[in-house]
């Protein structure tokens, strides 16, 4: 059974940094891609970052330069880095990945608060 487990996310001040990580089990990912997706409050999930088999990295734009995504092929995990923190980056953060293949999305966490205050 594939589980991905996320820790990290809590509350942070407006500037501030936070690191979410997410470790899979049941599955190596190296074969595949990691990301992240969130979901603000009435608004729909979606696409923060992913980082696919070869380490190549996609972000949406509002977090360019902000957040890094990386993997640790072995332990199985991938962890975004969230730095320079704004009020809008409130979320319920989701990791996702695809074992198989770069371009769809296949198991996801359980999810984690990250709440930033102005």
């Amino acid at each position: 059974q594939v589980q991905l487990v996320q820790s990290g996310g809590g509350l942070v001040q407006a500037g501030g940094s936070l690191r979410l990580s997410c470790a899979a089990s049941g599955r190596t990912f190296s074969a595949g891609h990691m990301g992240w997706f969130r979901q603000a409050p009435g608004k729909e999930r979606e696409f923060v970052a992913d980082i696919r088999r070869n380490f190549g990295t996609r972000y949406t734009d509002s977090v360019k330069g902000r957040f890094t995504i990386s993997r640790d092929n072995a332990k199985n995990t991938v962890y975004l880095q969230m730095n320079s923190l704004k009020p809008e980056d409130t979320a319920v953060y989701y990791c996702s990945g695809n074992p198989d293949n770069d371009y769809t999305w296949a198991y996801w966490g359980q999810g984690t608060q990250v709440t930033v205050s102005s």
